[in-house]
C-alpha cells in the first residue's frame, strides 16, 4: 500500500473539477481504495476523496471511528433535517469553519466488488460523507461556510 500526498486548495485545480464516474472496478481501483484509506489514516483524517490525491474519479473513503466506508460513484439520494458543525479538510490545512449539512442522508453507490449499496447515515458520519461527495463535484467546505476560524 502507498500513502499519497494530499492536494492543497489553491495549488491544485483538480479539487475544483467534477470527478468522472468509475466505469470498471478492477484491481487498480481496489488498490486505489486501499491506498486512499491508508493515506486518510496516515494524515489523521476521517474522510478522503480521490481528487484529494490527484485522481479525478468518483471514489471516497470515510471512517469516523465506526469502521471504514468505501464508496464508488456515490450519489446523495435524499437528506433530512439540518445540523451545523465545525469542519476542516486535509486539503485546506489549518482552516476550520461551521457548515450546515443534512442530519440524516441516504446514499447509493457501489462497493469495491461492484455491488450496489445503499447507505443511511446520521450525525457526524452524514457530515463526513457529504463533505467527501462535495469533493467529487469540485466543492470545498469553504464554499459553504457559515462561520470561519483559522488555527
Amino acid at each position: 500500500m502507498a500513502v499519497y500526498s494530499i492536494e492543497k486548495a489553491g495549488e491544485s485545480s483538480i479539487l475544483r473539477e467534477k470527478a468522472k464516474p468509475v466505469k470498471e472496478i478492477n484491481d487498480t481501483i481496489k488498490t486505489l481504495l486501499d491506498d486512499m484509506a491508508e493515506t486518510m489514516y496516515h494524515n489523521k483524517g476521517c474522510g478522503l476523496a480521490a481528487p484529494q490525491v490527484g485522481i479525478g474519479r468518483r471514489l471516497i473513503v470515510v471512517d469516523v471511528g465506526d469502521g471504514l466506508i468505501e464508496l464508488i460513484n456515490p450519489v446523495l439520494i435524499k437528506g433530512r433535517g439540518k445540523q451545523v458543525g465545525e469542519e476542516g479538510c486535509l486539503s485546506v490545512p489549518g482552516f476550520y469553519g461551521d457548515v450546515e449539512r443534512f442530519k440524516t442522508i441516504f446514499i447509493e453507490g457501489l462497493d469495491r466488488d461492484g455491488n450496489a449499496v445503499k447507505v443511511k447515515a446520521r450525525d457526524y458520519t452524514a457530515v463526513a460523507l457529504q463533505h467527501e461527495i462535495d469533493h467529487l463535484d469540485g466543492i470545498l467546505f469553504t464554499d459553504k461556510l457559515k462561520k470561519e476560524k483559522k488555527e
